[in-house]
C-alpha cells in the first residue's frame, strides 16, 4: 500500500458492521485506523456490553493488522444525550437516544477526534449512503430496507457528513455477515446489539427509577372510570399495551389494554381497549425547528415520511413554519405520535432531515 493513500479513521463498534467497513476499506486501499468509542461508564451491575466491545474491536484490528485508538467520551456522552433523555422522559416524552447519540456523539466529538488523528474520512458501519454532491453531502437510504438507519441519521447537521463514508449502504445484511465469514473476521457470528448501552437487559423501570423519582396516579379509561394505577407517567408511551397491569373489569370486553394519552396535569395515565382509538391516530404532526439535510425549493409535492425507525414510508404534504418547525399532513393516520421521538422526511431515496415531534393532531376539514 503506498504511503500516500487516504486515511481513514473507522469507528470500530465490536460489532459485524464496523469490522466489514474497515475489512472493505483496507481492500480498497486505504490507511485504515479504527477508533473505539467508550460512551457509558457507570455500569456497576454489568449490564452494558462495552468491555467485551472492545475486545471484539480488538481482536478485529489484529486480524485486519490496524492500528487501534480507544477514546473517553462518556462526559460528553452524559452531558449531550443521557441528560436530555432523562429530562425528556421527566416531561412525559418518550425520547430516542440513537438519534441523540449520532447528532451530539458520532459525527462530533468522534469526527473531531478522528481529524486530529490525521484522518482524510471517517467512515462508520451506518446502513445509509452518502453522495458527496457540488451542493454538499446527500444523506440516501441504505439498500437494505430492513437495515436502513438513515432515520438515526436525520438529526446530524449536514456539514458533518462531508467526508464521512458508509461502505456498507449497498450491502444487505447477509451479504456483510459472508463478507465477515469469508475475511476470517473473528466477530463474523457476533449477535446485533440491541437496545442501549446504559440500560442493557435490565428493566427499564428499574433503570430509570434509580434517576427520576416515579410518581404513581390514577389510569382512567375513556369515560373517566379509574381503573387501575400507574407507576409514573414517564414509564408509559403511546400505544404501549404490555406492562399495564390491568386486572378482569367489571362491564370490560376480554381484550388488551393500550395507552392513548398521558393528563399530566392531572398526573393520569389514560388507557382504551381500542388499539387505534382515535386519540392515538393523527393526520397532521407538527415538529420543533426541524434540521434540513436538503431544504426542498417548493413544497407543493407529496413527501414521505416515517415517525419511527423500519416504519413503512408515509405519504404527506409539508408546511414549513416561520419558526423552522414543519407541519405533515399524511394521506393516513399515523398510529401513537409520541412527543420526543422524530418525523424524518425523504424525497424518494433522499433523506431530507428530521425534528423531534412536538404535537399531532386531527384538524377539522
Amino acid at each position: 500500500m503506498s504511503n500516500t493513500a487516504a486515511h481513514v479513521v473507522v469507528g470500530l463498534s465490536g460489532g459485524v458492521d464496523s469490522a466489514v467497513t474497515a475489512w472493505l476499506l483496507k481492500e480498497q486501499g486505504y490507511r485504515v485506523s479504527a477508533l473505539f468509542m467508550v460512551n457509558w461508564t457507570e455500569d456497576e451491575e454489568g449490564y452494558c456490553t462495552s468491555a467485551d466491545d472492545f475486545q471484539s474491536a480488538r481482536a478485529v484490528c489484529e486480524e485486519l493488522e490496524i492500528p487501534l485508538h480507544r477514546v473517553d467520551f462518556s462526559a460528553e456522552y452524559r452531558a449531550r444525550v443521557f441528560d436530555h433523555f432523562l429530562a425528556d422522559y421527566q416531561a412525559g416524552k418518550t425520547p430516542n437516544p440513537d438519534v441523540l447519540c449520532n447528532r451530539e456523539v458520532k459525527f462530533q466529538p468522534f469526527r473531531e477526534h478522528a481529524m486530529r488523528l490525521g484522518a482524510d474520512f471517517v467512515a462508520t458501519g451506518h446502513y445509509a449512503r452518502i453522495e458527496q454532491t457540488p451542493d454538499g453531502p446527500r444523506l440516501l437510504r441504505a439498500a437494505d430496507d430492513n437495515k436502513d438507519q438513515s432515520y438515526f441519521l436525520a438529526a446530524v447537521a449536514r456539514e458533518h457528513f462531508e467526508r464521512v463514508l458508509f461502505p456498507i449502504g449497498g450491502l444487505t445484511k447477509p451479504m456483510v455477515r459472508e463478507i465477515a465469514r469469508r475475511a476470517g473476521l473473528p466477530n463474523h457470528r457476533r449477535k446485533d446489539s440491541t437496545g442501549i448501552c446504559f440500560i442493557g437487559e435490565r428493566e427499564f423501570r428499574d433503570f430509570l427509577s434509580q434517576y427520576l423519582q416515579p410518581d404513581p396516579g390514577p389510569m382512567e379509561d375513556t369515560t373517566g372510570r379509574v381503573i387501575g394505577e400507574h407507576r409514573g407517567l414517564m414509564y408509559y408511551t403511546l400505544g404501549q399495551r404490555r406492562g399495564l397491569a390491568i386486572g378482569g373489569q367489571r362491564g370490560a370486553r376480554e381484550a388488551p389494554w393500550y395507552v392513548i394519552g398521558k393528563d399530566a396535569a392531572r398526573n393520569t395515565l389514560l388507557v382504551s381497549q381500542e388499539a387505534d382509538h382515535p386519540r392515538l391516530m393523527s393526520r397532521r404532526i407538527e415538529t420543533a425547528p426541524f434540521q434540513w439535510m436538503r431544504r426542498p425549493e417548493h413544497f407543493g409535492k407529496t413527501f414521505q415520511a416515517r415517525i419511527r425507525h423500519r416504519q413503512a414510508l408515509q405519504d404527506c404534504t409539508v408546511q414549513l413554519r416561520q419558526d423552522g418547525a414543519v407541519i405533515a399532513d399524511f394521506a393516513q393516520p399515523q398510529r401513537a405520535a409520541a412527543a420526543g421521538q422524530y418525523l424524518v422526511l425523504y424525497d424518494g431515496e433522499e433523506c431530507l432531515g428530521g425534528g423531534e415531534i412536538a404535537a399531532a393532531s386531527n384538524p377539522q376539514p
